[in-house]
């Protein structure tokens, strides 16, 4: 089909009508992107005027920024628990929004203390919908042809739970998945998965993942890309197939479904499409049983293209062992999104990974951005910064003003400009704030703690390994405290074998030389922290954390491993999995800054 040329796109030529309207949109929001967020600020203000948060702080019906931000103070959930709480009991009355609270979004769980109940409202569906229907036409830029096949992707459901006042409160993805916007949604060719919905919205989370892999065994030859949310759900599903493969393949040989998926709806549904395949039970069979998993993915799935998975912030760590499995394929990181808000896009998803920047969509909601300046003594706080006036290079923490509700919200995410499109920024993801190990004065962050772990793993290859999970916890029982590491490894089965006790040993020592000089000055001039351990978990460890915190209701979808732990049953669970320990042999390299 001719695509109208008056249609035609900056960003690159449009596979289809449908493709320019949406990067012609992408286009109009970002060059006029702060009259858009100065549009979504007056709308949003509007709308909730009479809402008792907006009254409280007397706004008295002001719209402009400058009021905004001199009456309303910014904010953290603990701030708004109380308001929340009130709506999660039952009070109806408009608290946060002037449109009813439609139900509440939870965090993933794995954050520490309870999970956050976010309100949301009925339209926020439609935002969200909007912004997932620009991303295969930002793909369709660079990855031609994923009309002429299907999506592999495993996506999930968790049961919902209801809160003392009636009102629904599950995943951001369980909530769109159930809805008719996912459900019902129009045919279009560029987005069809292997999974029927009933596989998607089968609460157990067994029997989902089991069809949704069946389902890519059968139709393995129409797979153009591979996906799940985040880069660890699809190692997960990988590992699935290494545990269950003989099953799957004795259901495509017989034409039978398993005994164990039970759910009627699934079964009818399987069932009508399942029939006995003899040369792909072989198949499946042959491939699977071999002991080198190298390369599985284009070995049961060789017209892929790439695999759609975020590898952003603490999933980083992913992506050597998902490289191992798929064979180099190129990762695409495709949007930016959390309860709280659908923020943006990435406009180069085949980009590398290390260079991932997420456009921020001016139409989603109200942006701010907090300086972030840890190492900056000032008497005063620092000054937020409108979308368009950030600087690059430069670290904020994001702040949000959303149509459900949030005013001046700090969202925890630390963000790094790295460009524009057109008026819009473009951000990489840093980390979350705030995710530390601290044993004195020491302060070690997420993307601290990530880079240690690469440096010392880089001490593995040449036994063949690797590591393909960890966390860590800080030691504080002994005197003096030291970091904990929780290492689980893989060792390529044909070729390798164990790293030997001096070997990680020194792999410690090698952590400890990447972590901050203020952590290496309390372990050599300070004596406040001691030598760093690691302790080897047995294979399978992680997956079984994993399922404690699902059944203490974290999302499949959502769910990440923490990077730091100090929940007792979670230290129990590791620490009866441990198989080997090893400390730091010597002092990490430390000397004193000179003084000018």
């Amino acid at each position: 089909m001719a695509v109208d040329s008056s249609l035609s796109s900056p960003l690159g030529p449009p596979a289809c009508e449908k493709d320019a309207k949406a990067l012609q949109f992408i286009e109009q929001m970002t060059r006029n992107a702060d009259a858009v967020q100065q549009t979504v600020l007056a709308e949003i203000l509007t709308r909730n005027a009479a809402t008792e948060y907006l009254r409280r702080y007397s706004l008295d019906g002001a719209t402009d920024p400058h009021t905004f931000k001199e009456k309303l103070p910014v904010i953290t959930y603990e701030d708004l628990e109380p308001d929340i709480q009130r709506i999660a009991n039952g009070d109806r009355s408009p608290i946060l929004s002037s449109h009813p609270i439609s139900e509440f979004l939870t965090s993933s769980g794995t954050s520490a203390g309870e999970r956050k109940l976010m309100p949301t409202i009925k339209e926020e569906l439609d935002r969200r919908q909007l912004l997932y229907s620009l991303l295969m036409p930002v793909m369709n830029l660079y990855v031609p042809g994923l009309d002429k096949g299907k999506g592999l992707y495993f996506l999930f459901v968790k049961s919902e739970t209801r809160t003392p006042g009636g009102l629904l409160a599950r995943p951001v993805l369980t909530s769109y998945y159930k809805s008719d916007h996912f459900k019902t949604r129009p045919y279009d060719p560029f987005v069809v998965y292997t999974s029927p919905n009933e596989a998607i919205l089968c609460p157990d989370s067994f029997q989902s993942m089991y069809t949704q892999m069946l389902c890519g065994l059968l139709q393995r030859h129409q797979v153009l890309r591979l996906g799940a949310i985040f880069a660890s759900g699809l190692l997960r599903a990988i590992r699935f197939l290494q545990l269950n493969w003989q099953d799957l393949a004795n259901d495509i040989r017989n034409g039978t479904l398993n005994s164990k998926i039970t759910d009627p709806s699934l079964r009818d549904c399987i069932e009508k499409i399942l029939k006995p395949d003899a040369e792909l039970a072989d198949f499946v069979s042959d491939e699977c049983s071999k002991e080198d998993w190298e390369g599985i993915v284009t070995r049961i799935w060789p017209k892929t293209k790439y695999l759609d998975v975020i590898v952003t912030g603490a999933m980083a760590q992913y992506i050597p062992t998902l490289d191992y499995y798929s064979g180099g394929l190129p990762l695409a990181c495709t949007m930016y999104a959390s309860s709280e808000c659908y923020f943006g896009l990435n406009l180069n998803p085949m980009c590398k990974p290390s260079e991932v920047s997420y456009t921020i969509m001016p139409n989603m909601a109200y942006f701010e951005f907090l300086p972030h300046e840890p190492n900056t003594e000032s008497d005063s706080p620092p000054k937020l910064v409108d979308l368009v006036d950030v600087e690059v290079g430069k670290e904020y923490e994001l702040v949000i003003t959303t149509y459900a509700g949030l005013y001046r919200y700090r969202v925890g995410d630390i963000l790094r400009v790295t460009g524009f499109h057109n008026a819009a920024p473009q951000f990489h993801f840093v980390r979350r704030k705030n995710v530390v190990l601290s044993i004195d004065s020491d302060k070690t962050d997420e993307a601290e703690l990530q880079k240690a772990v690469e440096n010392a793993s880089k001490l593995l290859k040449e036994w063949k390994a690797s590591v393909v999970e960890y966390t860590s916890y800080a030691e504080t029982k002994t005197i003096p405290g030291h970091y904990v590491i929780y290492w689980e490894l893989m060792v390529k089965e044909a070729e390798g074998k164990w790293p030997s006790k001096e070997v990680m040993e020194d792999c410690c020592l090698a952590m400890e030389e990447s972590l901050n000089s203020v952590y290496r000055q309390g372990r050599v001039a300070d004596h406040s922290i001691g030598a760093l351990e690691i302790r080897v978990v047995k294979n399978g460890t992680f997956e079984e954390l994993m399922d404690y915190a699902i059944s203490r209701g974290a999302s499949i979808n959502q769910y990440k491993v923490p990077r730091c732990v100090n929940f007792t049953p979670i230290m129990e669970l590791l620490d009866s999995r441990v198989v080997s320990a090893h400390f730091s042999p010597a002092l990490p390299r430390w000397t004193p800054a000179r003084t000018r």
